[in-house]
């Protein structure tokens, strides 16, 4: 029986592993080897926090392009990936580190506060990229990258 109300909590998440598990986005598998290919590279949102309703517009437009390039048949890579927002991560990780009464960057140098930088990119980072499978972006995930790699 359907339920009368649509629980995005209980269909997205599961849907998005069942794609990603199966490979049904992953570019270059052998049965498109001679598929002439269409590529689209995301924009990538920076990693000082989360998704906004422009972000999804625009997601949602270039996820109609992949799968409608990958209905007429053609090897479609959409490449995932973020930004590292240089300024203004650091002055997300610096306003962290004052309202936690933490030395500052200066006071911490540039490896430790580096350090911080890396582990504020994988706590922002990791939201963005899963807001964007909970959308159902059907993105090559296995390629994703981070402009610091």
């Amino acid at each position: 029986m359907i339920d009368k109300n649509y629980q995005p909590a209980d269909i997205e998440d599961r849907m998005s592993r069942i794609w990603e598990d199966s490979g049904a986005f992953k570019a270059g598998r052998p049965e498109r080897r001679d598929a002439t290919p269409f590529t689209i590279v995301i924009p990538p949102p920076n990693v000082t926090g989360s998704l906004h309703m422009g972000h999804a517009l625009n997601n949602t437009l270039q996820d109609i392009l992949c799968r409608f390039e990958r209905m007429r048949g053609r090897d479609v890579l959409w490449q995932p990936g973020t930004d590292h927002a240089g300024i203004a991560t650091q002055m997300v990780v610096e306003r962290q580190l004052m309202e936690r009464q933490e030395p500052g960057r200066r006071d911490i140098g540039r490896a430790k506060f580096l350090e911080r930088v890396w582990q504020w990119k994988a706590e922002s980072g990791g939201v963005i990229v899963n807001q964007l499978k909970r959308l159902g972006a059907s993105c090559d995930w296995s390629r994703e990258r981070f402009t610091m790699d």
